[in-house]
């Protein structure tokens, strides 16, 4: 990754791509937003990771995983536009590689089923992941403009253009 491209992440992601990027502007953006602060060094201890400054990058990293109770690991990519609404208890595995406007909320996962198989997770552009959902699987592959709906479970190719869910039911028993 070059800077031109961190750059380009900042203007997107924080600032927003239709005014236009000053350093003075980002600054005032991420005083005032504090939940774009994790994105801003995330893409930051990234851009370090790839460039080979790992040591560093993994001082960054440790420090906004305690702060901002988020955790996208060191070597995912994740194209432009990534969004991460109430950031608390997000974990993203370094195996995925996502396209744009990536849109996560809190507690949700996408990550490796643990069974020690090499796989990535390959997420297109316009993915959204809702409340408490989790991705989990070795070979995955997800479409573009998929929407993934709150408390559902992953762990088969979806296609392109899909709304998914997990259907639940509640029951509602009466006590004497």
């Amino acid at each position: 990754m070059k800077y031109a491209q961190l750059k380009r992440f900042w203007h997107v992601e924080v600032i927003g791509i239709e005014k236009k990027f000053s350093w003075v502007r980002l600054a005032t953006r991420l005083r005032n937003k504090p939940g774009l602060k994790f994105i801003f060094w995330w893409r930051l201890a990234s851009f370090l990771y790839e460039n080979g400054y790992r040591r560093i990058a993994y001082r960054i990293h440790s420090r906004i995983k305690g702060r901002f109770a988020c955790d996208i690991m060191l070597g995912a990519k994740i194209g432009e536009g990534l969004s991460i609404a109430h950031h608390v208890g997000v974990v993203v595995t370094k195996r995925v590689v996502a396209g744009r406007n990536m849109r996560l909320t809190q507690n949700s996962v996408i990550g490796n089923s643990g069974k020690g198989k090499d796989g990535s997770i390959l997420i297109g552009d316009n993915f959204f992941l809702g409340s408490n959902s989790c991705v989990i699987a070795d070979n995955l592959v997800i479409g573009n403009n998929v929407t993934v709906g709150a408390m559902s479970f992953i762990n088969k190719d979806i296609p392109d253009n899909s709304t998914v869910y997990t259907r639940k039911t509640v029951e509602l028993v009466e006590r004497d």
